[in-house]
């Protein structure tokens, strides 16, 4: 009963009214995933817009469709494949988990996704959030959306000071959301959020003079939509170092697949010396260095190249290459690879590895 009594007082059907009404008007309508009850295309973008913002997709999304036209064909793919078409998008797990998703989907629901929020978020890589947005654009399911974006308008129009990855910040804000979903129009509301978070209140100067939910913002009339949402407390970012092999001979490069677990599963990168490794002041040993290599083949010449640096969420990692020239190959390990290196951007990598080699196949480095 409280919680019935709870979801009465945060009910407004004035608020869904006003973000109706201006997606109508002024929302996105033309993006690619858009205007379709296919719920395959709806769930890639999805899938592909999490963490990552729109303009990046775009081409990701066009190219991948291409590819695998079908939840079938994506299924049916090996996992390389779908490795190297998500090469260069970043938080490969995403990858992972939509690939197994789309066999658990043709081998539990006859390759047709189940409408129910529930179900669908039951499956690999869709979560509560991405399974109402899924649901309600492909189904009309009258179900809650709480992603980054929305968090952010609900906490400015909210007031809500308060960290919202806490879990009792977010639960709340949960059960705001699903007070406030309207009984008619849930495809237009849910986008409106979106549209609303990603165009209008921005993280960063937010365009409030344009904004419908302008009147009734409590960050906006208490002049706080710089402070709100409240930032996650900041900690010390740890640094890493990997010495990184770049194995060369006949024009091709060794490349080495990497565990499906962890940083870059899945994809191809570069044979390493021992990891990701805590920073350290000394450089790498050279006898380490002659060992690690001789495993290859027999070494003609060893050149250290520009170190680069590369950020995850959790750590940074210096990376420090050697190009490595052999004079002889040593038998290949099943892990191992030989790439051409006129074709290394078709190559399923990671982004800074992937530019490492592009950069060095270019005929004057190589």
């Amino acid at each position: 009963m409280k919680r019935e009594a709870l979801a009465g007082e945060l009910a407004d059907s004035s608020f869904s009214a006003a973000v109706i009404g201006w997606q109508k008007s002024h929302g996105r309508h033309a993006l690619p995933w858009q205007n379709t009850r296919d719920a395959y295309r709806i769930w890639l973008s999805e899938i592909m817009l999490q963490q990552t913002q729109v303009g990046a997709v775009l081409g990701f999304y066009a190219r991948f469709l291409e590819r695998f036209p079908t939840l079938s064909d994506l299924a049916a793919a090996p996992q390389e494949d779908v490795m190297a078409q998500w090469a260069g998008l970043g938080y490969y797990t995403r990858a992972r988990n939509l690939h197994a998703c789309a066999k658990r989907v043709v081998a539990e629901y006859d390759g047709v996704f189940p409408s129910e929020p529930a179900l669908l978020a039951a499956l690999p890589g869709i979560g509560r959030s991405t399974a109402a947005a899924i649901s309600a654009f492909s189904s009309g399911t009258r179900a809650a959306i709480l992603d980054g974006n929305v968090k952010r308008v609900f906490a400015r129009v909210f007031g809500i000071d308060q960290y919202p990855g806490l879990k009792a910040v977010e639960d709340s804000l949960w059960r705001r959301a699903e007070a406030l979903l309207p009984e008619h129009g849930i495809e237009a509301y849910t986008q409106g959020l979106m549209d609303l978070g990603a165009t209008l209140c921005k993280r960063s100067r937010p365009d409030c003079a344009r904004c419908p939910l302008q009147a009734r913002c409590a960050a906006h009339a208490q002049g706080s939509t710089g402070e709100l949402p409240v930032r996650k407390p900041k900690k010390t970012i740890p640094e890493k170092q990997a010495a990184m092999l770049v194995i060369l001979d006949r024009g091709q490069v060794l490349l080495e697949q990497r565990p499906q677990a962890g940083i870059w599963g899945g994809l191809m990168s570069l044979p390493e010396l021992n990891g990701h490794e805590a920073l350290a002041d000394a450089p790498t040993d050279g006898a380490a260095l002659d060992a690690a290599a001789a495993r290859f083949g027999q070494v003609e010449e060893a050149q250290a190249l520009l170190p680069l640096v590369h950020v995850f969420t959790h750590y940074r990692l210096r990376i420090s290459p050697y190009r490595i020239a052999l004079a002889q190959r040593a038998a290949m390990q099943p892990q191992h690879l030989w790439w051409d290196m006129a074709d290394i951007g078709k190559a399923p990598l990671p982004a800074p590895i992937k530019k490492l080699l592009v950069e060095l196949a270019q005929p004057a480095l190589f």
